[in-house]
């Protein structure tokens, strides 16, 4: 948490304007007068290099010098509308759409890093009743825990954005699949839109490293993410994240997206909205998600350094995360319905080198048991070969059964499979003339990184061919 030490005397004018701003915006502080003490003032003269400057502060151990109220607002978040302290981490998909939506829109916020400092993530913890959430921002004294662009808009009482142009192409999702459509629908010069209800960077940003794509030994995925995006926007891209797209209508010569903060128009659309992780469906499972139960190793397996964890599945992606939480947490108990992995050997062999993690297979989950305080408690496990059961107690749970396409608000207006999947022809034509679909969502496509960018890039030559009818 925020500690600040403020070093200064009763005299001097600068001090006096910093107290007021500092009271005026409720930030606590320790006023140290630099006058009744000898061994203080020699402090401020070392960190000035021998000048005797007041106000000096130090805040969470950085030493500002006579700063001014500006620079105050930037490093402790003071606005307006009040102050906005962020709680969240670095790999945290929604804290990065968060603080892109703040920075976009001049709002400056304090940001407290949850992985290294033990007395915010407690404080997350207890705001969320027992919930790890983040991002969870305070704004002006009151918590929010995770909230969209839309409840940010009206939270902070901005002036909600509107957009009359009609693009050329809109795609939905900037996944690896959406940012090769974008790129290459640039480089065709045709005005794009990219509308993400998330970060950039889909399922492959929150993975911790990319082996099999072609061009890179090992990269991670945000930085691969990042570098597509980058491409995107210098070709001219214009890209909007938090954006939760609520169905599609078809117009005259365009289509229109529907969304809860505003409508956007597009001559044609490329859906690229990828696929979530699945659930178990069995009892206990859905009340302790975000309580115990997760799906995504990079973004929440922070929260279980030094405990035990077990993960669910046994994929390349329950393996794969499975071994990078076992790089940090006491034990990983990996539990796989079937009598052998579904993974490929190079991460069952790696598997093996692993002392801290052990294996239950051909076993399924028959519950989630929680404490008396509403949090992860134990597993409850079924032998698939007899009638036998096991408990297994852990810190937490984290879930790799497979994906469920991310399609439900177009299922009134495409052709889908059983699965949910968009059903697709030729150049990835949808049913609907115009309307283009690429990446996890599509039927028979692959869910891999680099088979996503190939995605894009046919679903770019569909736009192309329909766009030069225009």
């Amino acid at each position: 948490m925020t500690e600040i030490k403020f070093y200064g005397a009763e005299w001097c004018p600068d001090c006096r304007r910093t107290k007021d701003f500092l009271k005026g915006n409720n930030v606590a502080f320790e006023y140290i007068n630099v006058d009744l003490s000898a061994e203080s003032s020699q402090l401020v003269e070392k960190l000035n290099n021998g000048k005797r400057i007041i106000p000096t502060l130090l805040i969470d151990g950085q030493s500002y010098s006579n700063p001014d109220n500006l620079l105050l607002s930037q490093k402790l978040g003071i606005n307006k509308g009040g102050r906005i302290i962020f709680y969240g981490a670095d790999w945290c998909p929604d804290c990065r759409r968060a603080k892109r939506f703040l920075q976009d829109n001049g709002q400056y916020f304090q940001f407290v890093d949850v992985d290294t400092d033990n007395a915010a993530a407690d404080k997350v913890t207890k705001i969320n009743n027992g919930k790890r959430i983040i991002p969870t921002l305070e704004i002006a004294g009151l918590a929010y825990s995770n909230p969209s662009n839309v409840q940010l808009t009206e939270i902070l009482g901005l002036n909600k954005p509107s957009d009359d142009r009609i693009y050329d192409a809109i795609i939905i999702g900037a996944g690896a699949a959406g940012l090769t459509t974008a790129i290459y629908a640039q480089r065709d010069k045709f005005d794009t839109l990219i509308l993400e209800r998330k970060n950039v960077g889909g399922n492959a940003f929150i993975t911790k490293k990319i082996e099999n794509y072609p061009g890179f030994k090992e990269i991670s995925g945000p930085e691969l993410m990042d570098r597509m995006a980058d491409q995107a926007l210098v070709l001219g891209a214009k890209i909007e994240t938090g954006i939760e797209v609520s169905y599609i209508e078809k117009k005259a010569d365009f289509f229109e997206i529907y969304t809860e903060g505003q409508n956007y128009k597009g001559k044609s659309v490329v859906i690229a909205t990828g696929s979530t992780y699945r659930t178990l469906g069995v009892p206990g499972e859905a009340e302790l998600i975000g309580a115990g139960v997760h799906f995504c190793a990079t973004c929440d397996g922070a929260f279980y350094r030094d405990k035990e964890v077990i993960v669910v599945g046994g994929g390349n992606s329950a393996l794969e995360e499975g071994m990078f939480l076992a790089g940090f947490c006491k034990k990983v108990t990996i539990i796989h319905r079937s009598e052998k992995f579904n993974a490929t050997e190079t991460y069952i062999e790696k598997l093996n080198s692993f002392s801290n993690i052990e294996s239950y297979l051909n076993h399924s989950v028959k519950e989630f048991v929680a404490d008396d305080k509403g949090l992860f408690k134990q597993i409850e496990l079924i032998s698939n070969s007899g009638a036998s059961e096991k408990t297994i107690q852990a810190d937490g749970v984290f879930i790799f059964a497979g994906l469920v396409p991310n399609t439900n608000p177009y299922k009134s207006l495409l052709n889908l499979s059983e699965s949910g999947h968009i059903l697709t022809r030729g150049l990835n034509h949808t049913n609907v003339e115009g309307i283009f679909a690429a990446g996890d969502c599509r039927k028979g496509a692959i869910a891999q990184v680099a088979a996503a960018t190939g995605e894009g890039v046919v679903a770019s030559y569909g736009l192309r061919e329909y766009l030069k009818r225009y």
